[in-house]
């Protein structure tokens, strides 16, 4: 049993209307910037409704990649399959680094003391704050590096992101298309739809290594909670998409900036 299990609370008490609502509040601001929103929902998991580092994240996991299977058609429909299946040597140049780094960050913190794991979340939140504001207020150049180094440094990349994206649970969508766009050159749409063939099989990797260790209990004893906040999630983001554009990314974006960074410090200071 990890520390973190320790901690856990075995099942949610919260009333089913509070989690929804929840869901359905960071559905919307994943939604209006195109996002699952999990990078919001984690801390909330933490913070609102007092579960641990490491159970958090387990269910941030699980919760997150319901989600992106549940938007996957809308997705597929709207793009041409011929689209990703062009620039497909890019997906599976970051998969080669992601898919292990997603199962080296899985077990990293399935074996980190709780009291590190906060920390380390803080830190990541951070890093996502700041790949937000790059990736949405900045025009994205292209490092137009040979081959030779784009290859290397496109499997570190991926390394990296899978650690990430397995550590806070989250898919790591934005750190994906900020490096498809910088690294190979893509412009922001098709880098999202390469994103998502990048961050499914990287999700599952991470949490099919979750799965083998004892804390991950703390999902089946909070089902009903996992779906009600999924349906949540759903919902808010349908509703997110709806408003997209109705507030200018020179506002939302900092603003979603400041809730992450405040998160971090919230993280940073829990014992």
């Amino acid at each position: 049993m990890t520390t973190d299990q320790a901690l856990a609370p075995l099942r949610s008490t919260h009333s089913i209307p509070v989690v929804f609502g929840a869901g359905a509040a960071i559905g919307v601001l994943g939604g209006m910037i195109g996002l699952g929103g999990a990078e919001f929902r984690l801390p909330l998991l933490i913070s609102l409704f007092g579960f641990a580092a490491l159970s958090a994240v387990i269910l941030n996991k699980a919760m997150s990649l319901v989600v992106v299977l549940a938007a996957l058609p809308a997705r597929l429909a709207a793009v041409s399959a011929s689209e990703p299946a062009a620039h497909w040597p890019v997906a599976v140049n970051l998969l080669a680094g992601s898919l292990l780094g997603a199962w080296a960050g899985a077990s990293w913190a399935v074996r980190m003391r709780s009291s590190t794991l906060y920390k380390v979340l803080a830190a990541l939140m951070v890093l996502m704050a700041a790949a937000l504001l790059v990736t949405h207020t900045t025009t994205l150049g292209t490092l137009d590096l040979p081959l030779g180094v784009q290859v290397p440094i496109g499997v570190a990349a991926g390394f990296g992101i899978g650690m990430v994206a397995a550590i806070m649970g989250v898919a790591g969508g934005e750190l994906l298309i900020l490096t498809i766009v910088l690294l190979f050159g893509q412009d922001i749409k098709t880098a999202g739809n390469l994103s998502l063939l990048v961050s499914l099989p990287t999700m599952l990797v991470a949490f099919a290594r979750y799965s083998r260790d004892g804390s991950f209990a703390v999902l089946g004893a909070n089902r009903r909670f996992a779906l009600v906040m999924v349906a949540g999630s759903i919902a808010g983001a349908v509703l997110g998409g709806l408003l997209l554009g109705m507030f200018p990314d020179l506002v939302l974006i900092p603003a979603l900036a400041v809730i992450l960074l405040i998160s971090a410090v919230k993280l940073a200071r829990h014992d």
